[in-house]
């Protein structure tokens, strides 16, 4: 099997992540948890679930997610993941200060472990050990893309504005600094629209961005994935207000892809105290 930490690889993670982890904090912190099932398709043929658990308390945030391949899918490479991250919100600023991959099929499994401090990564440990591939083709990585970044998990606890509405432009309309322990990319957020939907435990708003994806060091400019995903204009992400804590949580991801477009969409949405 291919490496499974490989940028493409780390890019469904990370759209993944948007669809399992991603919250928006515009008020004061207070305790929240959420419960949410995705289910993943590629050109309309369901592949695979996500299951996500997040929680803020106090000042403290915490995200795991699961994914792993189904039907056919899972046939052909029974691919599972689990991601998690873990951090603090204070002053409006998220700051990871832990996060975690496995990835795993019937052939290998690899781990990544990633140490944060104030946005400035400190440590990654590598299982099995990587050193990092320095040929030409690739964007080297300096000390300075490690450095005010999020981990694609925390990346989109992204803060709303202050008094804003977290239906509307203030849900989207960013530019978000990632760094996967591979990789050091953006994702940015534009506002198209809002709509109405409706799935077990939510029925209500959704905030429709469309995204893009900017790559900026670790990649191989010459890696048709990454060439492909930077030209990429098809991609949204739907996100839904959480009650009680002000906070904003994606309810649907879609992103074309080489073999066709991919939607994460939520199956199951609930909040609690």
């Amino acid at each position: 099997m291919k490496f499974l930490s490989s940028r493409a690889s780390a890019f469904l993670a990370g759209a993944l992540c948007v669809a399992g982890g991603a919250f928006a904090v515009t008020g004061p912190a207070r305790a929240e948890t959420m419960h949410a099932s995705y289910r993943v398709s590629l050109i309309g043929l369901p592949i695979g679930i996500a299951v996500a658990n997040s929680s803020i308390v106090e000042k403290n945030y915490k995200v795991d997610l699961n994914v792993r391949l189904t039907g056919l899918a899972a046939l052909v490479s029974n691919l599972k993941m689990a991601l998690a991250s873990s951090g603090t919100y204070e002053g409006g600023a998220i700051a990871p200060f832990a996060y975690a991959t496995t990835a795993s099929n019937s052939r290998e499994t690899r781990t990544l472990r990633m140490a944060l401090d104030s946005g400035t990564v400190r440590q990654v440990q590598y299982s099995p050990y990587w050193d990092g591939d320095k040929g030409p083709e690739r964007v080297p990585l300096m000390d300075e893309h490690k450095r005010d970044i999020l981990d694609p998990l925390s990346a989109f606890i992204l803060p709303v504005p202050a008094g804003a509405n977290p239906v509307g432009p203030g849900a989207c309309n960013r530019r978000v600094p990632v760094f996967d322990g591979y990789t050091r990319f953006d994702v940015t957020l534009s506002y198209v629209g809002v709509r109405e939907v409706k799935t077990a435990g939510y029925s209500g708003p959704v905030t429709i961005c469309s995204a893009r994806y900017i790559p900026i060091a670790g990649h191989k400019v010459t890696a048709k994935s990454t060439k492909f995903m930077a030209e990429n204009k098809d991609m949204e992400v739907w996100l839904a207000p959480v009650p009680n804590i002000h906070v904003v949580v994606p309810y649907r991801v879609s992103l074309m892809t080489l073999a066709g477009t991919a939607v994460i969409e939520a199956s199951e949405l609930r909040f609690a105290p």
